[in-house]
């Protein structure tokens, strides 16, 4: 099979190589899937699951992408609920090989049937940056009906869909970004927006839930926000300060098939807007991923037409 691999962490998206792989098989509650669509993270070629297994040792060249949409083609022993020809998307292991490639072997509870009526671009485009938003906001942020959230990166993949998930949860949302994202901020549902560049932060006041997706001094700054009793939650590495009188949580996100059946059901009543960027084949994924000029919204890689 066709597959994007990478050998050298330093080289970053520029080391991507197209070649032959052997097809994977499906192990013990796996599904095996034929790729039609794959997302990809940036950020994925300085996680250590990218280079080495869970044991540490290493597994280059590895094939990167862990969002996938695609249809079952066989089962593993013992994989039950899921079936051969099903649609399907989801988030695959974090260290083992990944989407970018015309077939995935991935475990059965990380995919979610995918509606007929949802195009596999689309499918691709929500595990990482939907679960993230959900989980951010629900799990980790404890939002409740009536709080304020402040979404750092308002405009950008995870941001935009904190943004909505928040303002639909009855939040009243302030996002951040640069002046040239403050009307894609409104328009995704933020009430308000503030300027990182050219805004004080801190007028903002307090707030009772910040999701920060920046951390370094943004991050600090942030935590001064936070109301008695809130949160700060972040997805940019352990927290450099707490709330005074609140809390502050970091997490990896994690597969969850409920979770998605959430969000890809608020995709399809239209309450929930994907923000994508490029639509690239498989054989032209290196160039897409070393764009000449900057591309807003996600790229996304389709396998197969």
């Amino acid at each position: 099979m066709k597959a994007i691999v990478v050998t050298d962490q330093a080289a970053g998206t520029a080391g991507m190589t197209l070649v032959e792989r052997p097809e994977p098989e499906a192990a013990v509650n796996d599904v095996l899937v034929e790729v039609h669509a794959s997302g990809f993270t940036p950020g994925e070629l300085t996680w250590p699951g990218t280079w080495t297994d869970r044991l540490g040792r290493d597994r280059t060249p590895s094939i990167p992408g862990h969002e996938v949409a695609g249809v079952i083609s066989a089962l593993g022993y013992g994989t039950r609920g899921l079936s051969v020809g099903q649609r399907v998307f989801g988030l695959a292991d974090w260290t083992r090989d990944g989407t970018l490639a015309e077939y995935v072997a991935i475990e059965a509870r990380n995919v979610a049937p995918l509606p007929g009526d949802v195009d596999f671009t689309v499918g691709a485009s929500v595990p990482i940056s939907g679960l993230t938003a959900w989980q951010g906001l629900f799990v980790h942020g404890r939002f409740q009906v009536g709080q304020s959230v402040l979404v750092h990166g308002a405009a950008g993949g995870v941001g935009s869909l904190v943004t909505q998930l928040a303002k639909e949860a009855g939040a009243h949302v302030i996002g951040t970004g640069r002046a040239a994202d403050r009307q894609t901020a409104l328009d995704f549902g933020a009430q308000e927006f503030v300027d990182l560049d050219n805004d004080s932060l801190d007028d903002v006041g307090g707030v009772d839930l910040v999701f920060d997706v920046i951390g370094a001094d943004i991050g600090k700054r942030s935590a001064s926000l936070v109301r008695a009793g809130g949160m700060l939650v972040t997805i940019a590495g352990p927290p450099e300060a707490q709330p005074a009188e609140g809390l502050a949580v970091d997490f990896v996100v994690e597969a969850d098939r409920a979770q998605l059946g959430e969000i890809v059901q608020r995709i399809r009543d239209g309450r929930l807007r994907i923000n994508i960027g490029t639509v690239a084949a498989l054989d032209d994924a290196v160039a897409a991923f070393n764009p000449t000029e900057r591309i807003k919204g996600k790229t996304i890689i389709r396998v197969r037409p």
